[in-house]
């Protein structure tokens, strides 16, 4: 596929090509619509009131609190219970793009470009507002989701009145930009150089590889972001455990899966049968469900140690499953899916929910939500193809840069799908302040990887995540 550059100008924002074809007509659930509604004070009154135990000014003090790397994101969570009824909002990973735009029902009828405009107006905007910048254009750069890609290239250019360069930069693919002492420089077709002053970011597949940790040019997230946490879970862990660590007193915590990281590709089966057969093994650096392993048996972790990887380091995750076979640990069984309500045919699925939040002046709001299920129901046997039971991502990937997806699993926030995934208000707050909580947690790891001129610390990096394979590419 030859790939080309485009320019969105004033006017051009065209709902169907930005929104999958079921959310385009779709009604938001009214409780859903309410969540949307409701201002912080609210949330931290009624979060409170379920755990007295939460120190209200810490809980205002960080959703209140404004970013300095990690200016939107998204988590994957999983809604899930333990055995005496402990419901639970737990963290699967967070995403430094993540995608969600296109699968939004709108806040109102006249809602026209729904959470592009929110992001781009109240945390892209104000963001350029704040930097000394280069002279030049605006741009938005991806190598997946073309989809939103350019209804956020269309709402900048709405919101801005400027032409908006719509550059494809795929990795091993043709390069439409360079850095020339920090400036990203667009090459046009007709060899016309245009610096860019800041761009919008959609790259997910190794972005460090070919856009530098620092640049001149802002680049709303920069890929510090991501070898922060964003795009690495190696170091996501790292940064969750230091935050905890930071916000238990408070009654504050980060929810995730038990988790064992810098695993060597021979270490795994220790660490799976530490977990009683059952876990999660993940590559740290891939993304849309590429790089996931889930074993619940013997044959599925001979598979995993048949293959070759390109890193050497892995992380190994408790795996959160049906009550009957979900990992233990010395404590037992922690967490088991809550699933779906049964359908008419009384099948149970397993479903995530994916939050997006943006970092503005005011502090942090939810952008976006939606859901997906599984491809396969739940039940009491374990499975002998476990991905098709846990599996809930709709990314598929057909070669190296191109990209399909499953949206007969898509679960919006309408008034059909919410009423089947079996969560409430307090269920979305949770999800809510675990997103964003997890979020401060990789800005402040972002933070840390930098000193005081701006650079990045490369050698404290290496120090927290010394993968010789992941090093080679990270350009500075």
């Amino acid at each position: 596929m030859k790939r080309k550059v485009e320019i969105f100008e004033k006017e051009q924002f065209e709902a169907e090509d930005h929104f999958y074809p079921k959310a385009l007509n779709s009604q938001l659930h009214a409780m859903v619509s309410h969540f949307f509604n409701l201002d912080h004070e609210r949330i931290i009154k009624r979060y409170s009131h379920l755990n007295p135990k939460v120190d209200t000014d810490v809980l205002k003090k960080i959703l209140k609190s404004q970013s300095k790397h990690f200016f939107w994101g998204g988590a994957d969570l999983f809604y899930v219970t333990t055995a005496n009824g402990n419901r639970s909002m737990v963290v699967l990973e967070t995403n430094s793009c993540p995608s969600g735009q296109k699968s939004m029902p709108p806040r109102t009828d006249s809602d026209e470009y729904r959470g592009y405009r929110y992001l781009i107006e109240n945390s892209f905007l104000p963001q350029l507002k704040k930097k000394r910048l280069p002279k030049g254009a605006l741009a938005v750069i991806y190598d997946k989701n073309y989809m939103e890609t350019s209804g956020y290239a269309a709402t900048i250019a709405e919101l801005t009145g400027e032409k908006v360069y719509l550059i494809p930069h795929f990795h091993n693919e043709k390069q439409f930009v360079k850095f020339e002492k920090g400036v990203m420089i667009l090459t046009l077709e007709d060899g016309t150089e245009v610096p860019i002053r800041a761009a919008f970011r959609y790259v997910t597949q190794k972005p460090w590889n070919r856009i530098p940790t620092g640049t001149k040019t802002f680049i709303y997230n920069s890929t510090l972001v991501c070898l922060a946490g964003g795009r690495n879970k190696l170091l996501a862990n790292t940064a969750y455990q230091l935050f905890n660590s930071e916000i238990v007193a408070s009654g504050l915590n980060i929810h995730t899966p038990e988790t064992i990281k810098d695993v060597s590709k021979v270490e795994v089966p220790l660490w799976v049968q530490k977990f009683g057969g059952k876990a999660v093994v993940k590559n740290p650096y891939s993304n849309a469900g590429q790089g996931v392993y889930t074993i619940t048996s013997q044959e599925e972790l001979d598979e995993f140690m048949q293959g070759d990887y390109a890193y050497d380091q892995f992380i190994v995750q408790s795996l959160i499953g049906h009550y009957e076979w979900s990992s233990t640990n010395q404590y037992g069984k922690r967490y088991f899916h809550i699933g779906t309500i049964p359908n008419k045919r009384d099948n149970i699925f397993i479903a995530d929910l994916r939050v997006m939040v943006y970092s503005s002046p005011k502090g942090f709001y939810p952008c976006a939500i939606y859901a997906r299920r599984a491809k396969s129901p739940l039940s009491a046997e374990a499975p002998k193809n476990s991905w098709e039971v846990l599996g809930t991502n709709l990314s598929v990937k057909l070669n190296e840069n191109e990209w399909s997806s499953d949206t007969s699993r898509l679960m919006l926030m309408d008034r059909k799908d919410f009423n089947s995934l079996g969560i409430g208000m307090d269920d979305l707050i949770e999800a809510y302040i675990q997103t964003v909580l997890s979020i401060v947690a990789i800005d402040k790891m972002a933070q840390t990887l930098t000193n005081q001129k701006g650079q990045f610390r490369f050698k404290l990096f290496k120090s927290l995540d010394n993968d010789a394979s992941l090093l080679k590419e990270i350009l500075l």
